[in-house]
């Protein structure tokens, strides 16, 4: 599997690369890849199907310059920024493996990500909800997938130091959300993980085994989505 450390400057750019990373992987040109990259500065992510006007505090977001984008998968609304750790995996989904469905999908990766962090972290990591990761009932990461014929997005985030009382001024309590919240705020439900981002960073080459670089970066395809779909308010305000 190739490996990816890269950060662009810009949200738009970023939510582009992991979409552009799928895009060569299904054209062929690419098999597996990891990619690992950390915001240097706040952005609002509704998923794809979320109502913008129901998952998000506009007024605050625009009042204090915090962009608000769409991303191509699932799940719910997030808050990106410092203090996070992002990843995407593509893999291939094709055929009757272990890949073959959402469902399965989530659990083989889900289950994979559960045991490196257990040992990483020596703490009793769950997986609750579809594909949260908890410690103790409290929410450190979030994933979301995206399927294509033969290959799949599946990414994440892990808070590591992030600023929480900022989620619950940018985003009001979800529309939908896990049985085990149990109706707790954002700051009763999220926790950091208070660990260095290179710590996950070599858990996961570890767990995909990504040892080798990846060398040829599709920036034409980046820029290109950036352009077209994810820095258009057409898109952002599609629900």
């Amino acid at each position: 599997m190739k490996y990816c450390d890269l950060t662009f400057p810009s949200p738009e750019e970023n939510l582009a690369c992991d979409e552009a990373l799928l895009d060569i992987a299904e054209e062929g040109r690419e098999e597996g890849i990891l990619r690992v990259w950390e915001p240097a500065v706040y952005f609002v992510v509704l998923g794809y199907g979320n109502r913008l006007a129901s998952e998000v505090n506009a007024a605050f977001c625009r009042q204090n310059t915090i962009p608000i984008l769409r991303r191509c998968t699932g799940g719910g609304t997030v808050l990106q920024g410092p203090g996070l750790l992002n990843y995407a995996l593509v893999l291939g989904a094709d055929g009757a493996g272990l890949l073959h469905s959402v469902t399965a999908a989530n659990r083989f990766i889900m289950e994979r990500h559960c045991a490196t962090l257990s040992q990483l972290l020596r703490a009793p990591v769950e997986i609750r909800g579809h594909t949260d990761l908890v410690i103790g009932g409290l929410k450190f990461s979030g994933n979301a997938q995206r399927r294509r014929k033969r290959f799949l997005l599946f990414h994440g985030a892990f808070l590591l130091h992030f600023d929480i009382d900022l989620i619950e001024r940018a985003l009001p309590m979800p529309s939908a959300e896990p049985d085990y919240r149990l109706g707790r705020s954002h700051q009763d439900f999220l926790m950091n993980l208070k660990v260095h981002s290179g710590l996950l960073k070599e858990g996961l080459k570890q767990t995909w085994q990504a040892t080798a670089p990846l060398e040829k970066i599709p920036y034409d395809r980046i820029d290109a989505l950036k352009r077209e779909k994810y820095s258009r308010e057409e898109w952002t305000e599609k629900f």
